[in-house]
Parts: structure tokens; sequence; C-alpha cells
């Protein structure tokens, strides 16, 4: 469908040059508008797992230099930046309390609320997200429908290498506050991180709801309840603790999607 597109971005992602030529221009920007309407993603589900859509990204990053600097003034905030911020929320059905922003060419989805926060441009927001005060969406991170990613979260984003997966956050999931997730870590969907939870590509997430614990790393598997914890490292100048992620529950998939938010939390005692 967009392959013309794909074409273009592909011929200036070799060759530099071509960004003088207004077609190549222009197919970038179309690339850009197309994610800002979330006709195009960065990153998609399919049948086969998640697919990272390399041109796409290559697309966000040659349109920054397509871009001059610009001041742009909204009421008494004044920026100084080479990409325009989203607008027309109202006609798109999202709530935006003030000063929240998000970059033209980041979708968010309608029911989409937006306390003071940011998104980055190439994410995508599905709807009926809560993306609460200082919280922050990284470039063309992918969060699902009615996830809460709760004060002072932080999504990490990923432009380069194009070939590295975004932040992924399926469907119902719950962050809780000050949790950070990054390096293209990826939650299946109604997964609960408790506050300050640190996902990176190389954490330990070691379930220890069994007999044997059991180790994953960069994921997070579907419904899991998660907490902050340690684990004993040997080091040359001796052992220490080192951060990891500990499973330790699981929300009950017969369990209404937003009450079993609540009560993982207090069956589990898991702060947010």
């Amino acid at each position: 469908m967009y392959d013309i597109l794909r074409t273009s971005i592909e011929k200036a992602w070799e060759n530099r040059e071509l960004l003088k030529n207004e077609d190549i221009r222009s197919a970038i920007h179309q690339v850009i508008d197309l994610l800002d309407k979330g006709l195009l993603r960065a990153a998609e589900p399919t049948a086969e797992g998640w697919q990272v859509n390399e041109w796409v990204k290559k697309a966000v990053i040659l349109y920054f230099p397509t871009r001059p600097m610009e001041t742009i003034t909204t009421g008494p905030f004044e920026y100084h930046d080479k990409i325009t911020l989203k607008q027309d929320y109202a006609e798109q059905g999202v709530r935006v309390v003030p000063p929240a922003a998000a970059r033209y060419g980041a979708y968010v989805a309608p029911g989409v609320v937006m306390m003071p926060s940011y998104i980055n441009i190439g994410a995508y927001v599905d709807s009926g997200t809560m993306v609460d005060t200082w919280a922050t969406v990284g470039s063309c991170a992918q969060i699902g429908k009615q996830v809460h990613l709760s004060g002072g979260v932080g999504i990490g984003g990923v432009l380069e290498p194009v070939q590295a997966a975004p932040v992924i956050i399926e469907d119902h999931c719950f962050i809780g506050s000050r949790c950070i997730v990054v390096e293209g870590a990826h939650l299946e969907r109604e997964v609960v991180l408790g506050a300050n939870t640190v996902i990176t590509a190389s954490t330990k997430i070691i379930d220890v709801t069994g007999q044997e614990p059991v180790e994953y790393q960069g994921y997070v598997p579907a419904r899991s309840v998660v907490i902050p914890g340690t684990r004993k490292k040997q080091f040359p100048a001796g052992e220490y603790d080192v951060p990891c992620a500990l499973i330790i529950g699981k929300r009950k998939a017969s369990t209404d999607l937003k009450t079993s938010l609540n009560s993982a939390l207090r069956e589990f005692d898991v702060p947010v």
C-alpha cells in the first residue's frame, strides 16, 4: 500500500543528497502525517508477533533535517524547535491538561487523557489510555488500549539503530509511579508494574511464584504482577546486590480488568 513512499525513504536513507529533492521531502512529510493520524506505525502487531517497520523509523530520522528551526508560541509558552505540536484535540476526542504536549507525528487515539505529560514523535498511544502527570512516552513507543501510565513514568524512545524494537506496552497494563521501561522492553497484556520498577533490555525479570525461579529478559509475560527486587552478583571486589524485577503473581483473567488492577495491587501489597 505504501510501497512508493517506502522506496523514496529507502533511497534518501542511502543518499542524503536526495533530501534536496522536493518529491523525496514530500514523501517524508507524508509518512509523518500518516504516523500522526495513526495510519502508519513504527511497530505493529502481526499474526507472527510484533513487526518493526524500519523504513518508518528512517522517515522520522530523515524528517528532522528537512525542517527549519522556528519559534512556536502557545499562550504564555515559547518553544524553539523543528517540529510543531499536535493540535485539534477536540476533534480527535483527546483530553489534554495544560501544559501537556505531544509532538506532531505522534498518534494519540480518541479517549486518551494527557495530564501534564509529553509524547514524542513516532509514538502510538491507543484509546482509553491515561498518561499521568510528568509521564513521558518516547519516540516510536507503542502503548496499547486502556493503559495507565502513572505519575512520573518514563517510557523510553528509540530511533537508532532503526532495526531496534521500540518499547511495547500492550492493552490494559498498569504502570506504577516512577517506573522506567526502556530499551525495547515488551510488556504483554494486563501486566502490573509496582512503583519504581525498572525494565530494560538487560533487566533480569524473575518469576518467584513457583518452587524454582524462572528468568525472563526484556519481556514480561501477560498478567504478571511485578515489583522491584535485588539479586546477588559476584564482582572482583566482592558480592553485591544488583537490581532486578520480581514477578510475584498473576492478575486473574476472570476478574474485570479495571477491578483487577486494584485487587492485584492489594492482594500482593504492591505500592503504586
